[in-house]
């Protein structure tokens, strides 16, 4: 039985990355991956990965939601030659008094929480092929808000992408649209053992 104390190696596509281990509770923890904390080349190269396999059928528009699904989903979009990506937020910013907004709950954020879509982007989903894009789906609480959101403005879901899935409890969560989602990889959650850490 392998164990681990404060890193995680896992094969994303083509990349080999190495995930600090973060205790959630005090008998779990998970490979926690920051966008925002790896080299850019990191996520150019996956988000033109997860873009090889957008192709059948081509979407119109990506969605991702704030924050970490960012620099992903920008990728993505640069990778499959579109110029925009719609972004779900989840802060209430006073451009956003009258969003579209759907309850979330995610494994790394504490609290409740909401998914929000601007009206005036409501366009630039309505009638058009959608493909959500994110860095970890975990309990996939956070995916099918999104997508409670991007079909309420008449959106056409046709992908699901993150760079890596965790666990597999987001199958059940997002149902029939779990056939829906592609990875470049897959990471276990943890159980304390010797000191560190095993994958359930």
């Amino acid at each position: 039985m392998s164990v681990y104390f404060s890193t995680y190696p896992v094969q994303a596509g083509s990349q080999l990355i190495e995930l600090p281990l973060v205790p959630v509770a005090s008998d779990v923890a998970i490979a926690l991956l920051m966008t925002i904390d790896v080299p850019i080349s990191t996520i150019e190269i996956a988000g033109r990965e997860l873009a090889a396999t957008l192709d059948d059928p081509a979407p119109d528009v990506i969605v991702t939601a704030a924050t970490l699904g960012i620099p992903i989903a920008f990728e993505v979009a640069r990778a499959v030659g579109l110029d925009e990506v719609v972004v779900l937020q989840k802060t209430p910013k006073i451009h956003l008094h009258d969003a579209l907004v759907e309850p979330l709950s995610s494994i790394t954020t504490a609290g409740e929480q909401a998914l929000r879509l601007d009206r005036r982007r409501v366009p630039m989903i309505e009638g058009r092929k959608v493909a959500f894009v994110d860095d970890v789906i975990a309990t996939g609480g956070s995916v099918a808000a999104a997508l409670r959101l991007i079909r309420a403005a008449g959106g056409e879901m046709v992908a699901i992408r993150s760079i890596l899935t965790e666990g597999n409890g987001w199958r059940d969560v997002l149902g029939d649209d779990a056939d829906l989602v592609e990875s470049l990889g897959s990471i276990p959650v943890f159980s304390p053992l010797r000191d560190g850490w095993t994958p359930q």
